[in-house]
């Protein structure tokens, strides 16, 4: 994608993203969905729990 360049580690692995800050505005929407990709990859071992749990936990905390 145009404007986003990884940082890589001396064995070619990615560790850190860059996005060209004049690319934002021209490309909102795609950098919107690259990082709700990076969120979800990051997150992919986290524990699930099930939405009702998740309800309760929310309504506890008042944010439902």
């Amino acid at each position: 994608m145009k404007g986003i360049s990884y940082i890589t580690d001396t064995e070619n692995h990615k560790k850190s993203v860059v996005i060209d800050l004049k690319d934002i505005e021209k490309n909102e929407e795609e950098i919107h969905e690259f990082i709700d990709v990076l969120v979800a990859e990051s997150r992919k071992n986290d524990k699930l729990i099930s939405w009702e749990n998740a309800k309760k936990q929310l309504k506890k905390k008042g944010k439902l």
